[in-house]
């Protein structure tokens, strides 16, 4: 029986820079670690885009470092090159409303990890709640957009690690635009 493919995560570099080590105690230190040792664990695979891996590279804790590296050797990072997409960019700043350039330019940070989902299996991990409840509302107007499943590792009631452990199913309360539904 062939071995099932690895499904795909666009982790941020938000959750590499707040990764702590054996000794963290820190919630949100010891939450990212947690979930970045149940990512190799689990033996998913890394999407790292040129800009996502020059924000690694800039912001990564120790405990990330040697964790991507871990990841590497072993194959489980892929490297892509992703072009920016000026539809979908476009879009998204259509969606925002006017005279909200502080949103915008937010946004804008984050466009890479959006396009790099939407080029693989859809799945973003991050801990910005501020971009994502952004991205969450211009998904009512944004199609593609409602596909992608953002996933915090440091809020329990997510229950990312189990999500993890049960395939990293895309469930619509994941997904961008379903809260914004519901409001």
């Amino acid at each position: 029986m062939p071995a099932k493919a690895a499904w795909r995560l666009v982790i941020d570099a938000s959750v590499a820079g707040a990764a702590g080590g054996k000794t963290a105690t820190a919630p949100t230190s010891t939450n990212c670690r947690d979930f970045l040792l149940a990512v190799r664990n689990e033996r998913y695979v890394v999407i790292m885009s040129s800009q996502l891996s020059r924000e690694w590279n800039d912001h990564k804790s120790l405990f990330a470092r040697t964790w991507l590296t871990a990841m590497t050797t072993r194959g489980d990072v892929v490297f892509l090159d992703i072009k920016a997409s000026n539809r979908l960019r476009r879009e998204i700043e259509r969606a925002v409303v006017p005279g909200r350039a502080a949103e915008l330019k937010a946004m804008r940070k984050d466009f890479h990890l959006l396009e790099a989902a939407l080029a693989t299996d859809q799945s973003v991990v991050s801990l910005d709640e501020t971009v994502r409840a952004l991205f969450d509302r211009a998904a009512v107007n944004v199609v593609a957009l409602k596909n992608i499943v953002w996933v915090n590792p440091d809020k329990a009631a997510e229950e990312p690690i189990g999500w993890l452990e049960k395939n990293a199913k895309p469930e619509r309360k994941r997904m961008l635009g379903f809260k914004a539904k519901r409001r």
